[in-house]
């Protein structure tokens, strides 16, 4: 069963188009600002492992910095198969803080 915990305050959350590794619950997500929106990804690249967050963003994507994999930061999903996808966490803002559905 899923819940709302909280990830960190609004003003941890990393700047526009760029990425910052959180850890919560055991799991460390790749969080990153897209046109305003934070959006959270497992920190994992299902390809290698390598971690996404040290990536850099492109057309709304994370590309890994190891292979080069790039992730939908909204969805998940690989550019080059859907049956690649890294899990997406829903986040909401709520007063100072941002929460994350674990």
């Amino acid at each position: 069963m899923s819940e709302w915990v909280r990830l960190c305050g609004r003003q941890d959350l990393p700047a526009e188009a760029e990425a910052k590794e959180f850890s919560v619950q055991g799991h460390t997500l790749c969080v990153a600002t897209l046109k305003g929106t934070p959006l959270a990804l497992d920190n994992v690249c299902p390809h290698r492992g390598g971690p996404l967050a040290e990536g850099t963003i492109e057309h709304g994507k994370i590309v890994c910095p190891w292979h080069q994999w790039e992730f939908d930061l909204a969805t998940g999903h690989a550019s080059h198969s859907p049956a690649a996808k890294a899990t997406a966490y829903p986040l909401r803002l709520q007063g100072d803080d941002v929460l994350v559905e674990i």
